[in-house]
């Protein structure tokens, strides 16, 4: 926290909760007046002279903001409840590059987690099992080498990014498009706790009291970009929000990555989009720790490179590469059904691949 005075911060958070006052409109504000107590005291006249609409003004003075802004200082005097905001020294230097970079925002956790390399991770709401899998093992890989993994919270690709971070031992960033006291979904509350507990940060430019919206998910996504130094598209379709995550990140001048999959699931063709569009394909971790080497912190790329690759096991090679039947696996292996039909047994046993409506797939291990 920078070192203001009650009153300035009490003024920040009245003027972060008036409506239609985003970004680009506060810090407009902000720079236009010596302080935030002065911006909220100024006439009317004076906001108009900025450009800015009566529906933002009108509101300063009403006792709804009071009470919010009033909970929002009660919930910053709780342990491990912290704001960030534009001129404080511990704003994350790389999200400050945007120039709709929030104002404020609201972390639990560890707010210095803000600051180390990040690596997000993306991708459907409706992920296939392999999906899921693949969202794991790279999380756990890469958070092994030392990136916090960074995504937001939603169901599917993104909770399994997060588990796959703390299995590992890692920290993880979870960037909501709510305010922290409306977790959203609800489904993933104590997917946050863990979060938390592991040394991770939840993370909101939200009033900590707004509700699920459907715009405000977008823009969540800027900031999942803006916090990292590349993203990671692990399973979408072409009208996936993590094409809009990829695409932000690109105008960020951030790394674009994508994981190929079957043309024959409509899950893989946002990244095969993205492939075409310039993308680094990903078939192993390494392929991303061989852009990113410098910022590797931890263990060395031949340490963490993903179980199944280590193995080299040719059926799960070919089962990596897209969900088969037993009978296309033989085909494919030179092997006979038998044989094939005997491995896969053992390997389900063992929990590495699963079979779902006559298609087995590898299960990361």
């Amino acid at each position: 926290m920078p070192a203001i005075s009650p009153a300035e911060l009490e003024a920040r958070l009245r003027l972060h909760l008036l409506p239609e006052l985003g970004p680009r409109r506060l810090h407009k504000l902000l720079s236009a007046f010596p302080d935030a107590s002065s911006a909220l005291s100024a006439p009317a006249g004076a906001w108009r002279s900025l450009g800015l609409p009566a529906s933002c003004a009108e509101p300063r003075r009403s006792e709804a903001i009071r009470e919010r802004a009033a909970a929002a200082l009660a919930w910053l005097e709780q342990p491990d409840h912290h704001l960030l905001m534009w001129d404080d020294p511990g704003y994350p230097a790389l999200l400050a590059e945007l120039p709709d970079a929030p104002p404020l925002l609201f972390v639990e956790g560890e707010p210095a987690l803000l600051e180390r390399p990040q690596l997000a991770m993306v991708g459907s709401r409706r992920a296939s099992r392999p999906g899921m899998d693949n969202a794991r093992s790279f999380a756990r890989s890469l958070g092994g080498a030392g990136f916090v993994i960074t995504s937001g919270l939603a169901l599917g690709i993104d909770g399994a990014a997060h588990q796959g971070a703390l299995d590992a031992g890692g920290q993880t960033v979870a960037v909501l498009g709510t305010g922290l006291q409306r977790l959203y979904p609800a489904r993933h509350t104590g997917l946050a706790s863990s979060i938390v507990e592991g040394g991770g940060a939840l993370v909101s430019e939200l009033p900590l009291d707004c509700p699920p919206q459907a715009a405000n998910f977008p823009r969540r996504n800027r900031i999942i970009s803006g916090l990292s130094l590349g993203v990671l598209v692990v399973e979408a379709s072409p009208s996936s929000g993590s094409l809009i995550t990829a695409r932000m990140a690109a105008e960020q001048g951030r790394e674009v990555y994508a994981i190929p999959g079957s043309i024959h699931h409509p899950g893989a063709r946002g990244c095969h989009q993205l492939i075409r569009q310039g993308a680094t394909l990903v078939e192993s971790v390494e392929d991303i720790l061989q852009a990113l080497r410098g910022w590797q912190q931890l263990a060395p790329a031949t340490q963490i490179e993903e179980p199944e690759r280590r193995q080299g096991h040719l059926l799960l090679d070919q089962l990596l590469a897209a969900p088969m039947s037993s009978e296309a696996l033989a085909q494919a292996l030179g092997q006979s059904l038998a044989q094939v039909l005997a491995e896969l047994t053992e390997l389900e046993i063992e929990g590495r691949v699963a079979c779902e409506n006559g298609q087995w797939s590898a299960r990361a291990g």
